[in-house]
């Protein structure tokens, strides 16, 4: 299965990124949530709130005046449910959902081809133990992390629809997901920079998964850069963290002016 069908060019790394730096002037920080700010679990529910998490975002968006924001390809209720509402700015949906710093929210018009790809997701998933299908609205998420053997089955399934209803195929990490056209996290990036407060800032995009490259290549091409969450990889980004732990110590001690 070609899980690198839709994504953004991204250049040569390393064996392995060196951490970014320890220091930064007026950077806005876009955040993935699953993989970056929270370990990957064996299902979507199984990730919860944590104190020091909470803790970090909120300390973060004191220091930067709000220029955090989270962008994933969960729901931004999600997003709040496991950031405990610590960041104001959010992204959901790989940016068909996206939540201004003043509390607005743009939402876009699911295509009705999305009930077409939950039915097949569920049906596929009804004689295969370990299949989780996820309805966000707006996409539909078929998992396979718990039954890893049906990954070839669930790229056919995922690339067939597809092409049929017009969705957008987004591959992520164990997990595929068919989603109303028109948005990625790189759109999602860009769309922020243009708005107060993180208008005439440096971004920094931290990411794990596939779809975070296009946020990758967005920060760079508006000044700033990419940091990559886990083993190392061919990306977009210029840096790289080994895993949340080291996230999260890094958002501790990096020094902002």
């Amino acid at each position: 299965m070609d899980d690198d069908a839709g994504m953004p060019a991204a250049e040569s790394a390393p064996a392995r990124l060196a951490p970014p730096p320890s220091s930064l002037r007026r950077p806005a920080l876009f955040l993935d949530l699953d993989g970056v700010l929270a370990p990957i679990a064996p299902s979507p529910d199984a990730v919860i709130p944590d104190a020091r998490r909470t803790r970090v975002l909120r300390d973060l968006a004191d220091r930067l005046d709000g220029r955090v924001a989270i962008i994933s390809g969960r729901t931004v209720g999600e997003v709040d449910r496991i950031a405990d509402a610590a960041v104001r700015s959010a992204a959901g949906v790989h940016g068909l959902e996206r939540r201004r710093a003043d509390g607005t929210l743009d939402h876009a018009v699911p295509s009705p081809q999305v009930r077409i790809a939950v039915q097949a997701f569920n049906a596929f998933a009804r004689d295969r133990p370990g299949i989780l299908v996820e309805d966000k609205g707006l996409a539909a998420g078929l998992h396979y992390r718990a039954a890893p053997d049906q990954a070839e089955a669930a790229g056919r399934l995922a690339r067939d629809l597809a092409a049929q209803t017009g969705l957008t195929l987004q591959p992520g990490k164990m997990v595929l997901e068919l989603k109303t056209p028109g948005t990625d996290k790189g759109s999602a990036l860009q769309a922020f920079m243009a708005e107060p407060p993180f208008v005439g800032a440096v971004p920094v995009m931290l990411g794990d998964d596939l779809t975070d490259e296009f946020g990758f290549a967005a920060a760079e091409a508006l000044g700033g850069f990419g940091v990559l969450v886990g083993s190392p990889r061919v990306t977009a980004a210029r840096f790289g963290l080994d895993d949340v732990e080291a996230v999260l110590t890094w958002l501790e001690t990096v020094e902002v002016s």
